[in-house]
């Protein structure tokens, strides 16, 4: 572990500037989902519990380097208090006499939020002097959005040259999470990758067959790599022009000793809808007007094999159109036979991406997992093998 966390620096009376996510949906002023505000807590909290002083940074929607009133902070400030249980301050601006002047207004027991980097141009171009201007207000850097840390920011990546500088609890268990998932993993590793496209997950699943033993593919994804063995899938969304790079990585895992696992039986329907009628027929025998929609039993019982052989499990994507019944049978069975053997402690278990999480949610499995990411492009990419800027600045 070469970055440092919160154990590793004094902050005793030390004003310490913590880079957050706090990028929550606000309607009518008010936050309407507040999750990513309660992510922070342990870190705020330990920071003052070690007599610092939390200055908040943050960004909030795009406002591409210019005053949007809309997309100011303040409207936070409320929810953040009643997460935290303690005053909180705002400051009109991130750098310059407003954030000075309210970092020497900032009381014991009190947390201070700056109004939105992205305000500034130099944010988004990781512009030195913005860095330098965000860490005259301070004496530790500390950063806790790993959710950002695929971005080279100013108050992500340049900050850090600047000040002592450690990862804050969320972003140290995200780390942790992942390394034990890739870094250094118990074998066997599995890794499940569902989605729409294979055109838009080539580095990832070019990454995972060095890295895992056992890759399940489903949703759209497996019909495409289905047409590459030469099966006709009929109506179902495929991209037939990409049948030769899923041929590629099949032969790239067939060197690496990865084994890649397909539908042996599918969900078929004609239309894609509530209660649509639906059959399962083998995965070699999807009917010419019809569309695979789902692993079939067969499938899910031999993903379930492989999990109960593995240590290890990655996901990323459901394995079917699980936003209607029944078409979310094989995502809900995986993914609760993933909770299931996670809690008996045979595995541990990291998944991330949007789509993924509202597929374990709706499962019921999401709760048991060893680690859910919420950092979707930031896991994606990690999960590509690509060094995030936010956190190489961390060991540097």
């Amino acid at each position: 572990m070469a970055w440092k966390t919160l154990d590793d620096i004094d902050m005793d009376g030390k004003v310490v500037l913590v880079r957050v996510d706090i990028n929550v949906p606000v309607e009518n002023g008010r936050v309407t989902d507040a999750t990513r505000i309660e992510k922070i807590v342990p870190t705020v909290k330990d920071i003052m519990a070690k007599g610092g002083k939390p200055v908040l940074l943050a960004h909030f929607g795009r406002p591409k380097g210019k005053v949007v009133l809309e997309m100011s902070l303040r409207p936070l400030v409320p929810a953040l208090e009643s997460a935290l249980g303690v005053k909180v301050a705002f400051a009109e601006d991130c750098i310059g006499g407003p954030a000075k002047r309210a970092v020497a207004a900032l009381g014991p027991d009190e947390v201070l939020l700056l109004e939105n980097t992205r305000f500034h141009p130099g944010e988004e171009k990781n512009d030195a002097e913005l860095a330098a201007s965000l860490a005259a207000l301070g004496e530790v850097y500390v950063n806790d959005a790993f959710s950002a840390a695929h971005r080279a920011h100013s108050s992500t990546e340049a900050i850090a040259h600047v000040l002592p500088a450690a990862a804050g609890r969320l972003m140290e268990a995200e780390l942790k999470a992942l390394e034990a998932a890739l870094g250094h993993p118990e074998r066997p590793v599995a890794a499940v990758v569902g989605g729409a496209k294979v055109s838009t997950k080539l580095d990832l699943l070019g990454n995972l067959v060095s890295k895992v033993n056992n890759l399940i593919i489903g949703g759209g994804m497996a019909n495409t790599f289905l047409v590459a063995k030469g099966i006709d899938v009929g109506k179902s969304l495929a991209e037939h022009d990409m049948a030769d790079t899923a041929r590629a990585i099949m032969a790239k895992a067939d060197a690496e000793g990865c084994q890649i696992v397909l539908p042996v039986d599918v969900v078929v329907a004609r239309e894609f809808a509530a209660g649509a009628p639906s059959e399962v027929v083998p995965a070699e025998a999807c009917p010419p007007d019809a569309m695979i929609l789902d692993a079939g039993p067969d499938s899910v019982e031999a993903i379930v094999r492989v999990f109960e052989a593995s240590r290890t499990l990655i996901w990323n994507g459901p394995l079917g159109a699980f936003e209607i019944a029944p078409f979310d049978a094989a995502t809900n069975a995986a993914a609760r036979k993933a909770a299931e053997l996670t809690k008996a402690g045979r595995l541990v278990s990291v998944a991330g991406g949007g789509d993924t999480v509202a597929a374990l949610n709706k499962a019921g499995g999401a709760a048991s997992f060893s680690y859910i990411s919420t950092a979707g492009g930031a896991f994606l990419e990690w999960m590509e093998g690509k060094e995030l800027p936010g956190v190489a600045a961390l060991t540097r």
